[in-house]
């Protein structure tokens, strides 16, 4: 081989080791790949972070010391150099350094371990109470101190899920109506669900609860700075399971009071009057909305469902029938003899008059032309 192919070949080599160095250690790239934990921004989250680290720092030490030594031993005592296997049985020595050694590594563990886990249910009194309860597919959070009380569902546009839209940074972690909690206060979580099991989790807090139908769990956490923290449903529960983001802003407190003052107006506004004498339109344009909201993911923008899993709502005999079966329906998940149906009920979810306006629109829009008006007392009669 010619001095010059050698140099080629050489210099082909650093070129390569230098690219694999790059990749490897490159500032950038280890901030694309995200491979560790996101910045924490409670002492919960920073405890349980440096704990991540500690242990994850015992267990390189482990394979560097472990594999280190079965590699030599393979290399320096191999057959070919002459060594022979060693013969000894029940060496008391080796049986108190290798029982030893663990239990400390264990001791060195626990330790940490216990004291964050003793902080993560420290029941010590709370600032704020919210009450978070997990629905197929959208949380409901209460401030039962504050008589606040919303829901919070994906507020993704159709179109970017669809692909039919460019999609945004915040693409399945945006949501309608955020969680707002007031920096440097002791917020406590008291969790639940409504159908199945969800999980609230937000990674920056280090927070992560399931949310149990029947069980009531709690956690808690202070937001050491403002800002707004996303999260996601972090237990497989059904369809739309990949669609319920969390999303929590931290604020100063005097603009937390501002909200909570806010949001008692906006429940002002949206309570209804008893007897309001509503119009078919009025009653259809509010559907739409609580439709969009509500029942899109399932039964799709134009009615037709998905084939072979939820049905299609135009030309349904359910929605053209007896209006008093499908108020049920809505309510309960059941039809009128008991027989269920793919549907979770909406009596926890939407109010009398929401109800009535969805109903009212769904008989009334594709090819569903009933003329009838489902008014919020003809709910509320069948909730009882």
């Amino acid at each position: 081989m010619s001095s010059s192919s050698k140099c080629s070949g050489s210099a082909r080599r650093v070129s390569l080791i230098s690219g694999i160095a790059a990749v490897l250690f490159s500032t950038l790239s280890l901030a694309d790949y995200g491979l560790n934990f996101q910045k924490p921004v409670t002492a919960i989250a920073k405890d349980v972070y440096q704990l991540h680290m500690l242990i994850l720092w015992i267990c390189v030490v482990i394979g560097i010391v472990v594999f280190g030594v079965m590699f030599y031993s393979i290399f320096a005592h191999r057959k070919s150099r002459g060594h022979k296997a060693a013969k000894f049985h029940e060496s008391t020595t080796v049986e108190v350094v290798w029982t030893a050694i663990p239990f400390l590594i264990l001791v060195t563990m626990a330790v940490p371990s216990t004291a964050t886990l003793l902080k993560i249910y420290d029941e010590s009194k709370a600032d704020v109470v919210i009450k978070v309860t997990g629905f197929q597919w959208k949380w409901k959070y209460e401030y039962p101190d504050q008589d606040v009380s919303f829901f919070s569902a994906l507020s993704t546009p159709r179109d970017q899920i669809d692909n039919k839209a460019a999609k945004d940074k915040d693409y399945l972690l945006e949501v309608d109506n955020p969680m707002v909690i007031p920096v440097g206060k002791r917020v406590r979580f008291v969790l639940t669900g409504n159908d199945v099991i969800h999980s609230w989790w937000v990674p920056a807090l280090g927070i992560k609860q399931d949310a149990i139908p029947g069980f009531v769990r709690d956690t808690w956490f202070r937001a050491e700075q403002p800002g707004v923290y996303r999260g996601q449903c972090a237990e497989l529960c059904g369809k739309e399971h990949g669609f319920m983001p969390i999303v929590v802003q931290a604020v100063e407190p005097e603009k937390y009071a501002a909200w909570v003052a806010e949001q008692k107006k906006v429940a002002a506004a949206h309570a209804e009057e008893p007897g309001k004498a509503w119009t078919l339109e009025e009653l259809k344009a509010r559907g739409e909305k609580v439709y969009a909201a509500n029942c899109v993911a399932c039964h799709q923008q134009n009615g037709m469902g998905v084939p072979g899993t939820f049905p299609a709502l135009s030309g349904s005999k359910v929605v053209n029938g007896p209006k008093e079966e499908q108020i049920r329906t809505e309510l309960m998940g059941v039809m009128r003899d008991g027989k269920p149906t793919a549907m979770v009920g909406f009596a926890n979810q939407l109010s009398d008059t929401d109800l009535a306006a969805v109903i009212t629109y769904t008989r009334n829009s594709w090819a569903n032309k009933t003329g009838e008006m489902i008014l919020p007392d003809e709910v509320k009669a069948q909730r009882k």
